[in-house]
């Protein structure tokens, strides 16, 4: 096989099916590793006859994508979010990619649309990224950070034409809850790496935060969105600071 798509999965029934659909004739499998979730994302995904449905007790995001890629069975991965859906100009390219005898890299960078409550943002830390998304077995995984879990290689890296179009959020409430188990995650990832809070760090980094997202990053431009980004931003800062406070306060 050449190519395994890999997904991990929780309450994913909003937009599973969309990018499902999106992958599903590229992808000679479709590994997904759910952590039991409690909605309709099982019997969506029962609908794909290139689906291998694994659920898997939640490990945290690194150990979890990393058991999803062991469970990957072609030469070649592509791993994405439930909510990021590649655009056809990035399907053409793998298509193209992984036919070739020799492909120059073993890893390839993708670029990203970050759609934030319906508005592409390009501004304020959210446009301009790329990540580490297709690469061989063998020639990368990820590190075991509960959450904020980064890409490992040493491998040089090229980059493949098209995007992947992220669609964060389905709403303010959404946004809302994940950055509430988010911050709870990575405050517990900061306390295990050594890291202390305190009432200045507290109050003044997510000023600071809300400074560098909406004015030294251009979020301003990006308008009203922008501004609720940068907002919401500045929100996540104090809430991991203030839970890793507590954290300390009672261990």
């Amino acid at each position: 096989m050449k190519l395994s798509v890999a997904i991990i999965t929780y309450n994913e029934e909003r937009i599973i099916e969309k990018n499902l659909n999106a992958v599903h004739d590229l992808a000679d499998e479709i590994i997904i590793v759910d952590s039991f979730s409690k909605d309709c994302t099982g019997e969506i995904c029962s609908k794909f006859p290139k689906v291998k449905f694994i659920q898997q007790k939640f490990l945290g995001f690194g150990k979890q994508k990393n058991f999803a890629i062991e469970k990957c069975q072609s030469e070649w991965i592509l791993f994405l979010d439930s909510d990021e859906i590649p655009d056809e100009e990035l399907k053409n390219s793998i298509r193209k990619l992984i036919t070739e005898a020799k492909p120059e890299f073993n890893v390839y960078d993708v670029e990203f649309n970050n759609i934030f409550l319906g508005e592409t943002l390009k501004y304020g830390g959210w446009g301009n990224i790329k990540r580490e998304r297709l690469f061989r077995k063998g020639h990368g995984k990820y590190s075991e950070d509960i959450v904020h879990e980064e890409f490992i290689t040493t491998e040089s890296k090229g980059k493949l034409k098209g995007k992947i179009n992220h669609y964060t959020y389905k709403d303010i409430y959404h946004h809302i809850e994940k950055s509430n188990k988010y911050t709870s995650m990575m405050a517990e990832k900061m306390y295990k790496n050594g890291k202390k809070s305190n009432l200045f760090k507290i109050l003044f980094k997510p000023l600071f935060q809300f400074f560098k997202s909406y004015f030294l990053r251009l979020g301003f431009l990006d308008g009203l969105v922008g501004y609720y980004a940068a907002t919401t931003a500045a929100f996540y800062t104090f809430l991991k600071y203030k839970k890793l406070h507590e954290i300390h306060k009672f261990k």
